[in-house]
């Protein structure tokens, strides 16, 4: 147990998508919120402790998410591993470590929702993509905004009538660093200083990266052929692989590495003894948390007797290194929600 990350204090900086935490603002007027997760406080207090890795932290906390009339405080209880080169068979431990938590509350068979972000990454890798647009495709793929890719290209020309329409167009193309320092003058002088959690040089940025979107003129038309049939790929793990590297071939994409990982992580399912035909992988699963940056799983109630995830988690190797680590830390983890699991022991 990391007593240090349990008891450190609820309050930290506001993320981007507030709509479902308790805010307030400070006396220098940055947005603060209750503690989202607790992943992340984990994950600095490791890097703060200078401990040799790997390791592996286990934790139980409160932690606050609006949900509407009922009470806001939670527990988490979780499992972070942390330095682990071994990519694959980390990924199934902590899935299998995760089922065995179901199982503590007599619940052995929850049902088992995959996905792999890394592996929609890649994809985009192989596409002709300007970065801007990659950027946008992989939030939308976390938040599940891509079930209609041509509202993409709507909302781009939508866009391009909005009221910044002028100041874009006269972004697009110009130097980046100037662009940048024009923006950030610009809002300066306005006096603004935060919107929803972002910086000034964030805001900038947020511009142009809209000007790249303006001016790319959508997602080509086999672009969004080859997204579409990806994103409808689902089954278990073995089957969806067979329809993946079909895709690959077909389109000339080279997914060779990403599709490698994949099957490799399914053998170590099966040496945990979990039966791939019991995993429903799905190509558009995500988890709204942006630091994903691998296999993404949650685990549910087969009866619905609750609403959310049991137990959710995936890999974030990108996390340590934007808090502060000099280099990228391999990490995967799983969240536990006390209550809903014991809801569901309780209702047996």
């Amino acid at each position: 147990m990391l007593e240090a990350a349990r008891n450190d204090p609820d309050v930290t900086h506001a993320p981007r998508g507030c709509r479902r935490l308790y805010l307030t603002v400070d006396a220098d007027g940055q947005e603060l919120c209750l503690r989202p997760d607790l992943t992340i406080p984990v994950a600095r207090e490791v890097l703060a402790s200078g401990a040799t890795l790997p390791m592996a932290v286990s934790y139980l906390g409160p932690v606050f998410r609006f949900r509407g009339e009922s009470s806001g405080e939670f527990r988490q209880a979780g499992v972070e591993s942390f330095g682990r080169r071994d990519t694959e068979a980390a990924d199934a431990d902590i899935l299998a470590l995760g089922l065995e938590t179901c199982a503590i509350y007599t619940l052995p068979n929850p049902v088992i929702r995959l996905g792999d972000v890394g592996l929609f990454a890649a994809l985009l890798d192989s596409l002709p993509l300007a970065p801007a647009w990659r950027r946008r495709l992989l939030k939308d793929f976390g938040q599940g905004r891509l079930a209609d890719l041509s509202r993409l290209n709507t909302q781009r020309s939508a866009n391009g009538a909005s009221a910044h329409s002028g100041v874009l167009a006269a972004l697009a193309g110009s130097d980046p660093d100037g662009a940048r320092a024009l923006v950030t003058d610009l809002l300066s002088i306005a006096g603004i200083t935060t919107v929803g959690g972002r910086s000034v040089a964030e805001i900038a940025a947020r511009f142009l990266e809209q000007s790249a979107l303006d001016a790319g003129n959508g997602l080509s038309a086999e672009t969004t052929l080859v997204l579409a049939r990806y994103l409808a790929i689902a089954g278990d793990p073995d089957d969806a692989s067979a329809h993946l590297r079909a895709l690959a071939k077909d389109a000339q994409l080279d997914l060779s590495a990403a599709l490698d990982l994949f099957d490799r992580r399914s053998g170590f399912f099966t040496t945990h003894g979990i039966a791939l035909a019991d995993v429903q992988f799905s190509t558009a699963f995500g988890r709204p948390m942006d630091y994903y940056s691998g296999m993404v799983f949650e685990l549910h109630d087969p009866e619905g007797r609750v609403d959310g995830p049991l137990v959710a988690g995936g890999r974030y190797d990108p996390l340590l290194s934007r808090l502060g680590a000099t280099g990228t830390v391999p990490a995967v983890g799983l969240a536990a929600w006390v209550e809903r699991l014991s809801d569901v022991e309780g209702s047996r």
